[in-house]
């Protein structure tokens, strides 16, 4: 019976990450109608960055919560809770109250980024925690595949609903699904003491934030870029990163199960970071000097490799800092990467509207190269 719960927990807290994950990081669907509202890109994108800000402020906590008092009720707590907000956001009048809305959104759906992945330590072996954090990273792209397909065809009201109907779903499913795990079952105890004594998890930090950069790039203003460079209409362009995104998906599954067979997650993290590097390097110049046709096959390939070491990262910091540690040191790695996540919109936004796309990811790249340099090598831990 335990041996079956590990995987139905598993597909819960997907569930869960899945919904949050459509808040936290599909709004930039919005950004054309946003932008036909009257706004301009650099406003829109700091409104679509704004869970992202709510964000930093709980994960820590969240995970401190869910270090001393189990992983469920955090998970439920805080989907509910954004789930309730988003509900009311429609009725909100400008854009301010709407920022202050999506602010308190997003910090109560932290919980699920810091809480889920500890689910993973406590329930999986290390021979099975690569696969299993890559299922659970899964959730981030799919989330980003259903806001890609609902979003564009709906109105600014009904996106919010929809967003709505998805966190307060699954949190209900959470609190009757999900089972706390033993606090002792399958994991080492970690370093003694703290596991910020080295330099190894601040470097996991460091690198994991510097990929969060590329990713969010192509995810943020790869559909207006095909709308304003490649001349393709919104809802197209979205079922494109739609397609693009549940091959992120997979290539989050891949990277789990490689690093799970190679006895290393930061290995298969820093091979993939490099190739990262080079296929926005690529966006970039065919960006630059005008080949739109191998531009979009580039941030199709871009759309899925930037996101597959998400799950490695997060599996080797929670592997490195112990369960006495784990639900911190996940919410201080989700803040570095959300930190970043909630600049690369304004930021690019603005490199955008005064230099222009190709700028703009050539700088992803750049980030994506340092990263390779960054990633400190270890071996499997328990």
């Amino acid at each position: 019976m335990e041996s079956s719960r590990r995987w139905v927990v598993l597909a819960a807290g997907v569930a869960g990450m899945t919904a949050g994950c459509a808040f936290l990081y599909g709004l930039p669907y919005l950004l054309p109608r946003l932008r036909a509202d009257g706004l301009s890109l650099t406003h829109a994108a700091v409104l679509v960055a704004c869970p992202t800000f709510g964000l930093l402020a709980t994960l820590v906590g969240w995970g401190a919560l869910a270090d001393r008092y189990g992983e469920r009720g955090v998970i439920a707590l805080g989907l509910g809770g954004a789930g309730l907000v988003l509900l009311g956001a429609p009725a909100v009048s400008g854009p301010v109250a709407l920022g202050a809305c999506l602010v308190v959104a997003g910090a109560a759906a932290g919980s699920v980024n810091a809480a889920s992945g500890r689910l993973i330590l406590g329930w999986f072996s290390p021979a099975e925690r690569g696969l299993a954090m890559g299922i659970r990273q899964m959730a981030q792209p799919l989330g980003v595949a259903v806001a890609a397909v609902a979003i564009p065809v709906l109105s600014r009201a009904g996106a919010f609903t929809f967003l709505a109907a998805g966190c307060l779903g699954a949190a209900a499913l959470v609190a009757v699904v999900v089972r706390d795990p033993a606090r002792s079952a399958g994991v080492a105890a970690g370093p003694s003491g703290s596991p910020y004594r080295t330099p190894v998890l601040l470097r996991l930090h460091g690198a994991g934030a510097l990929l969060v950069f590329p990713q969010f790039a192509v995810a943020t203003f790869g559909l207006v870029f095909l709308v304003d460079s490649a001349r393709w209409d919104a809802a197209t362009a979205g079922r494109l990163l739609a397609v693009a995104a549940f091959g992120g998906a997979a290539a989050r599954l891949g990277a789990g199960w490689w690093s799970d067979r190679a006895g290393s997650r930061t290995g298969p993290m820093r091979i993939l970071a490099g190739v990262t590097a080079g296929v926005l390097a690529l966006l970039a110049l065919a960006g630059a000097v005008g080949a739109p046709g191998v531009a979009v096959v580039a941030l199709v390939v871009a759309a899925v490799v930037s996101v597959s070491t998400n799950g490695l990262s997060f599996t080797a910091v929670a592997e490195y800092a112990g369960p006495g540690w784990a639900g911190r040191a996940l919410g201080i790695h989700n803040t570095g990467q959300n930190g970043v996540a909630a600049l690369t919109a304004p930021v690019l936004g603005a490199v955008v509207t005064h230099a222009g796309y190709p700028v703009a990811f050539a700088s992803a790249a750049i980030a994506a190269a340092l990263a390779v340099a960054t990633v400190p090598t270890l071996q499997l831990r328990g």
